[in-house]
């Protein structure tokens, strides 16, 4: 009779239902699931065996079975990369190595693997996407009383599996609250110029020391990687008026770039020319003061002289003097009463022809030295044309 039967509990004398049947019956599909055989007697009992006898031995293997799937439960493997930190009746035990591990099966003992090379990620003052802010995280105040919109993501990973798994109710919301703390304070301590543009690297490197002696004040268990500055910009409502702000300091530093640099070529060469200035005096200091120092000296040799022999001195001196003086000059003296053939030369041209020759040859006498007998003869030729042209005059005029 099945336990679903219809008539179960219905017999005539309205008694219970016969347990050694049910039992017995139980027992034949137990032995039928588990592939035995065995004869039936005259009371449906198996043959060869006392009654309940076949019962007792299926159960019996039924339970070994079953104990031996129940202790093959408690065998894991754990990676390279990760720990095992098993749990007695929700205490910790032990955090075991890689390699193939066994603990009590359930329910004494279970076993959480937990990888600890797996890096974490972590976005604070967005979601997913710069674009999808959240400003209740990423709106701060600077040491200058400005807002700043910030938003970063930390990357991290573990390094001790019982505290990430005992200490920690939400790692990544505790992450999240330690680095928005950590950002907070630094940015609160910094200007707003020095946290948007050239001081993003040194505000995240302290964030960074800041957010991990937080976690391990916490004993969280957890290690951070890197912090990364997404974005870091004034907030949208302000956004126009602070890029023309910007700009206009971008312009001031240009002006001023433009400034030093018209300096920097102005003052050296001023610099220079007052340099060269002073050497040129310092220079015609020196001159001065050595022509006289030499004049001084002739003079005095000169005294010695005179006073020895005043007449050929005085002489001499008058004779070096009209040759100084008239060696500058282009007059020429003839005399007329004796009637010297030098009045009918052009003296004046040949003197004149003779100084541009000189000064020639002394500035260029290497460069050219062949054209130098054309021009003389050049030179002759007209000399000789002024000589005819004048004695042929004198002849008209007798």
């Amino acid at each position: 009779m099945g336990l679903n039967d219809p008539q179960w509990g219905k017999k005539d004398n309205g008694g219970p239902p016969d347990l050694e049947e049910l039992m017995r019956k139980i027992n034949e599909k137990v032995a039928a699931m588990m592939g035995g055989k065995g004869g039936q007697g005259d009371q449906g009992r198996p043959s060869g065996g006392a009654p309940g006898q076949g019962f007792g031995v299926s159960i019996g293997l039924v339970a070994a079975i079953a104990g031996l799937i129940w202790l093959g439960s408690g065998f894991y493997i754990v990676d390279e990369s990760q720990r095992g930190v098993v749990q007695r009746f929700g205490k910790f035990v032990e955090a075991t190595q890689p390699g193939p591990r066994w603990h009590l099966p359930f329910p004494v003992e279970k076993v959480e693997v937990v990888s600890l090379s797996q890096v974490r990620t972590v976005e604070v003052g967005y979601r997913e996407n710069v674009k999808n802010k959240m400003l209740k995280e990423s709106l701060m105040l600077t040491d200058d009383e400005n807002i700043v919109d910030i938003q970063f993501a930390v990357q991290y990973f573990l390094k001790d599996p019982a505290d990430y798994l005992f200490n920690n109710r939400a790692p990544d919301e505790n992450v999240r609250q330690a680095a928005e703390t950590a950002i907070r304070e630094v940015v609160g301590k910094s200007k707003m110029d020095f946290v948007l543009y050239e001081g993003r690297e040194q505000v995240a490197a302290a964030a960074t020391k800041l957010m991990q002696d937080i976690l391990d004040r916490y004993k969280s268990g957890i290690v951070v990687s890197k912090l990364t500055m997404q974005n870091a910009q004034p907030p949208e409502q302000v956004q126009a008026a602070f890029d023309d702000a910007v700009k206009a300091g971008q312009d001031r530093e240009r002006q001023k770039n433009e400034g030093q640099a018209y300096a920097n070529d102005v003052v050296p060469r001023a610099r220079g020319t007052a340099s060269r200035l002073l050497q040129e005096a310092e220079g015609y200091k020196q001159s001065v003061i050595a022509n006289a120092e030499g004049d001084a000296s002739r003079f005095k040799q000169i005294l010695v002289e005179y006073e020895k022999a005043p007449g050929v001195t005085r002489e001499r001196m008058f004779l070096d003097m009209q040759q100084q003086v008239l060696s500058n000059v282009s007059k020429v003296l003839v005399d007329q009463k004796n009637g010297s053939s030098l009045l009918y030369l052009p003296l004046d041209k040949l003197i004149e022809t003779t100084r541009v020759a000189g000064g020639a040859a002394a500035a260029g006498e290497a460069a050219a030295p062949a054209p130098a007998p054309t021009t003389q003869a050049s030179d002759n030729n007209a000399a000789q044309r002024a000589r005819d042209s004048l004695l042929s005059r004198d002849r008209e005029a007798r």
